[in-house]
């Protein structure tokens, strides 16, 4: 069975997340979406790159996830979604790939 990316994991996790609690209009199953994909992204992580790196993007996943909240009131939400999901896609990336 092949294995998808923790990098798109990851991103695929602050996108869904938020699709699903715009979609259902219910937050806290977006929330188990995000942190579901957040799981499975930091076992990973740690099986790629090690526990220092995992907590570190780990750290990274939850400050996107936050850090979209306030930059979605400059640039409207979706923008800010894609634009955090890509920027932990291409960390996680960056991490994983050098400790390859």
């Amino acid at each position: 069975m092949a294995r998808i990316p923790a990098a798109a994991v990851a991103a695929g996790g602050l996108v869904g997340g938020y699709a699903v609690a715009r979609w259902t209009r219910k937050r806290p199953l977006g929330g188990v979406a995000l942190a579901a994909a957040g799981t499975a992204a930091a076992y990973e992580w740690n099986r790629q790159a090690g526990p220092r790196a995992a907590v570190g993007l780990t750290t990274a996943y939850i400050a996107a996830f936050a850090g979209s909240h306030p930059l979605a009131k400059r640039i409207g939400a979706w923008p800010s979604v894609f634009t955090v999901a890509g920027t932990m896609a291409a960390a996680s990336w960056a991490v994983t790939r050098r400790a390859a």
